[in-house]
């Protein structure tokens, strides 16, 4: 990894997929930029081929040509440096664009930035080229006899609001499902939450659902919040790492700079994973798991910790409820059981754990690889029972690092739409609602009757893993009272879900289907060869022409400036839903304490610092109510004040708070706090960045306290012993009522310290008396409230091993739930003899070049260059076996009757009885190319087939996340 000064330490080398620009003292100089001349006149005096562009695209261009001072050169030049933050993973690498005359002519990363420390990979080096999108959706479409045409917006804006009106006034408003996006800033993820709010229904989600809900469930219910616990930048304080379920070198390349930087101090890396990896290249140990079998792994190591001793006894016995439970399980998977199941050596099973166990503290990665099976939620507890276990929780350099995917889907997790939450993870009840609508400054009533009924309001809607059978499904099974009619997918791809054959009836069958993204994804062809008319695609602009924040993985916040005007018609998300809200009827609701500016065009626009300063009003929760728009841009300002290592600033207008402001920031932005940079590390005050594990699961269980033990509160807090969550009662009892001021009185009485809008319960919970205003309780290794109280094994659905089916089984079928009948044992039972005809497991992954459903990266003609076509990865055995080759064609073909026509790519980094494809494609289907399906100008350059047109039914118990990674298939030559 790169040091301040843009050098390698000792014995350093970048990673795999990772490009590092030059010397800081080289390109950045004192802020001063030189004229520069163009890219096609560079490359072709440098002599460097245009297959180098991505590389070339950071070279340091300011070498070229005399320094001029930066003032002077604007005057001249007309150039600007816009800071924003790349679009692709959750990193959150910060990147300079540099603007000539309006035109973005080039960037470079943010040498500042103790995140990305200078560096970006692929795809964040290739950035720019969103913002000349010559395969964007450049203007608003219609689907007319099976062929797209240009319409104005007018015509756009009047036609679909008519028809979903008209499908609300018949059906209820149920019948629209909205598919928001991980893409859109806080300020507009939030707005869509509130905007589909006002519509009517809780019929909306987002690309978590399919990616980490099962990561926010199972964290949030052991300890309190659902988020990664500590930073990238942290993980350079571990001694041992292990990662089950991440390829980080490909799927998040710069926050292998971090776990590099750890290595060179002699911290221990291990990776377990059905594939080897870039990142098991880097490790001292790689494990084969067979896919779906990590709880019987991670007991496995548990069996070990146990045996000898390992566990920290004394945090176990001060700040965790219900261990015991889970060793009774642990100890029933001997290693020849865990040997059986995960195809894992016990010999290395012992050497994972003693390594975990004797080099603390010891971090845990995990992402889709764990999160994307029928057993998620269990897997992510598991996880998080080892860290709890070894004591690794609420420490500098352990905790649980959950890399999360795109750039926003934090944020939009957090303050977003989900179906099953408000804002700030509120529930659905009649309270939350109230507090929201004291917060937008709205009637309760008035929110209220435009649901279908009260209780709809507060049900919680469909997801988007399963929109397709809310069109599909018998009317009668359905737990609302009309199917789908209306699907709108607002900046997500289609083809990050799973069956998607099934999606193409669905799509065929609906009433209206509204596309708006700044690519027309997948939808625009998938919908094209099953229909008519009945589509709509409406162009939106990228987060580079337009400003807001975005929450990088560790809960970072960072300002993104606007870099350039909207190309062609499109516009920012939340014109639109403005747009739309008045075509609805509630504009002024949507935007009562929110002001409305106008842009170039004319168009009415909410202004972003607005929305963000309601999300502050509301969110206490979660301590989004510090990050004011404000303090915010000054930290993006101020980038090299703050320290690599602990991000925090060292002297500055910043002083002492830490990069981001990383959620919970409590109280007003006023009350200063500095942001948590790991959550639940009592060694701190809470105001710096302090904590303890959370009081949200009642102060009792069977006649057991779940209250933390006598010593393990937060430093210098008042109260040094357990306690529960504050509320003017407890302020009261406590004689703590009377440090409020009278105005804070006045909106504290008969609250607590989440619908407090004052913000008076937390200043003086936590300034004045030292106390965190959550409580200080146990984590829960046992959570009583889900299916599986303790983390039990269950075979995927589609098993390689009916054998095991038997003694692990799926649970019992469930009849309605999130509004929807979901199949379990019934049809594992009906398909455990199955592998029989598909012997091989397909799992799926990402890949260094392309992003999400890559409909966006692959519209990119550098990475494009880079990576040309779909594969599978296949073992030789299973190769020679089909009769395949390297580089021919083959099909994959799945139970679900998927056929998947692509490259095979002969390689021992999969076992046999293992594929592997890359989920990012899209653009053929059943060994077709679909170009003639897309709008003239807007396919993708790279075209090639969903791995999820072939992936298989299958839902967690909890959260309903898909199953992608553990499915059976068979190969055949083409």
């Amino acid at each position: 990894m790169l040091t301040r000064k843009g050098k390698f330490p000792a014995q350093a080398k970048p990673e795999a997929g990772v490009i590092l620009a030059a010397n800081p003292a080289l390109t950045a100089g004192q802020g001063v930029l030189a004229a520069t001349m163009d890219r096609r006149t560079f490359l072709k005096r440098s002599g460097l081929a245009a297959g180098g562009g991505v590389v070339a695209s950071q070279l340091p261009y300011n070498m070229i040509g005399s320094a001029e001072a930066a003032d002077a050169v604007k005057e001249k030049t007309g150039v600007e440096v816009k800071r924003t933050v790349c679009t692709h993973c959750s990193v959150g690498c910060a990147v300079d664009a540099v603007v000539e005359n309006g035109v973005w002519v080039r960037q470079e990363p943010v040498f500042d930035s103790p995140i990305n420390l200078g560096a970006h990979c692929a795809k964040g080096a290739s950035v720019r080229e969103h913002g000349h999108g010559e395969h964007r959706l450049k203007y608003p479409m219609k689907l007319v006899d099976g062929k797209y045409r240009k319409i104005s917006w007018e015509q756009a804006l009047n036609e679909v609001s008519e028809k979903l009106l008209a499908i609300r006034k018949e059906s209820g408003p149920d019948a629209t499902y909205w598919v928001g996006s991980s893409k859109q800033s806080n300020e507009q993820a939030y707005l869509m939450r509130k905007f589909v709010s006002f519509f009517g229904t809780n019929n909306m989600d987002h690309q978590a659902r399919v990616c980490h809900s099962t990561t926010v469930a199972g964290v949030a219910n052991t300890w309190g919040y659902g988020a990664m616990t500590n930073s990238y930048n942290d993980m350079q304080n571990s001694k041992a790492a292990l990662y089950i379920g991440s390829n980080a070198a490909e799927a998040h390349p710069v926050s292998m700079l971090h776990l590099l930087h750890a290595k060179e101090n002699g911290c221990k890396i291990a990776v377990v994973d059905p594939r080897f990896t870039r990142t098991a290249a880097k490790a001292d140990v790689f494990s084969r798991i067979r896919s779906g079998t990590d709880i019987p792994f991670i007991w496995g190591m548990l069996y070990h910790i146990f045996k000898n001793g390992w566990e920290d006894k004394d945090y176990l016995k001060a700040r965790v409820h219900g261990i015991d439970k889970v060793k009774e399980e642990v100890m029933k998977w001997t290693p020849d059981k865990v040997q059986d199941v995960t195809g894992i050596p016990e010999a290395e099973v012992l050497k994972i754990a003693e390594m975990l166990a004797k080099n603390k503290p010891s971090t845990v990665v995990w992402c889709m690889g764990q999160t994307q099976h029928t057993v998620g939620n269990a897997n992510v507890r598991a996880m998080c029972i080892l860290q709890l276990v070894l004591g690794n929780v609420g420490v500098s350099g352990g905790g649980t690092n959950i890399f999360r995917g795109h750039d926003n889907v934090q944020g939009a997790t957090d303050v977003g739409p989900n179906p099953d939450s408000l804002p700030g993870y509120y529930g659905l009840a009649a309270g939350s609602w109230k507090h929201w609508c004291a917060v937008w400054g709205v009637d309760y009533e008035w929110v209220k009757s435009q649901f279908a009924s009260q209780g709809m309001m507060e049900k919680s809607g469909i997801t988007v893993s399963r929109w397709i059978d809310g069109v599909l499904e018998a009317n009668e099974n359905i737990d609302q009272d009309s199917n789908i009619r209306a699907v709108v997918y607002w900046g997500m791809a289609p083809n990050s879900q799973t069956r998607g054959l099934e999606m193409v009836e669905a799509m065929k069958k609906l009433d209206l289907l509204v596309v708006i993204d700044p690519y027309p994804s997948a939808t625009a062809a998938m919908s094209a060869m099953m229909r008519k008319d009945g589509v709509y695609l409406l162009p939106a602009c990228t987060q580079f022409e337009t400003s807001g924040s975005r929450t990088a993985s560790n809960r970072s916040l960072q300002w993104g400036e606007k870099v350039i005007e909207p190309l062609f018609e499109s516009k920012p998300d939340h014109t639109i839903m403005y747009a739309f809200a008045k075509k609805f009827g509630f504009e002024k609701e949507l935007c009562k304490n929110i002001a409305i500016a106008k842009d170039k065009q004319g168009w009415d626009e909410p202004v972003i610092e607005d929305i963000l300063r309601e999300i502050n009003k509301g969110c206490w929760t979660i301590g989004y109510t510090g990050q004011s728009p404000e303090r915010l841009k000054l930290h993006m300002q101020n980038m090299h004040t703050f320290d690599v290592k602990t991000l925090r600033a060292n002297g500055g207008p910043c002083d002492g708070e830490y990069f981001g402001l990383p959620w919970p920031c409590y109280g007003t932005p006023e009350m200063k706090h500095p942001g948590t940079p790991n959550l639940y590390d009592t060694s701190k005050h809470v105001m710096e960045g302090g904590g303890n594990f959370r009081a949200n699961f009642g102060v009792e269980k069977d006649g057991v306290s779940l209250l933390a033990e006598d010593g393990s509160a937060s430093k210098g807090a008042d109260l040094q012993m357990g306690y529960p969550e504050f509320d003017h009662v407890l302020l009261k009892k406590l004689g703590w009522w009377d440090d409020l001021t009278d105005d804070e009185k006045k909106l504290a009485e008969g609250k607590n310290w989440k619908t407090d809008r004052s913000g008076g319960i937390q200043r003086v919970v936590m300034k004045v008396h030292g106390c965190h205003p959550f409580g200080n309780a146990k984590a829960r290794a046992v959570v009583w409230n889900f299916p599986d109280p303790v983390p039990v094994h269950r075979e995927p659905m589609y098993s390689p091993r009916p054998d095991l089916v038997e003694k692990y089984p799926q649970p019992a079928d469930k009849k309605a739930f999130w509004r929807l009948p979901t199949l379990y044992k019934s049809l594992q039972d009906k398909v455990k003899d199955i592998s029989k005809d598909f012997p091989i497991v397909m799992t799926s992954g990402r890949l260094v070049e392309y992003e999400g459903g890559g409909e966006e990266t692959r519209s990119n003609p550098w990475l494009a260059e880079l990576q040309q076509e779909m594969f599978a990865e296949v073992n030789p055995k299973d190769a020679n076996n089909a009769g395949v080759r390297n580089g021919d064609y083959m099909w994959v073909e799945t139970p679900s009757k998927g056929r998947m026509k692509l490259r095979a790519q002969v390689t021992e980094r999969v076992a046999p009885g293992t594929v592997f494809l890359p989920f990012h494609f899209s653009g053929w289907w059943q060994g077709k190319d679909m170009l003639e399906y897309y709008p003239e100008g807007a396919a993708p350059i790279v075209r090639g087939e969903s791995v999820n047109q072939g992936t298989t039914y299958g839902y967690d118990s909890v959260t309903m996340m898909q199953e992608t990674k553990t499915t059976l298939c068979r190969v055949v030559k083409a």
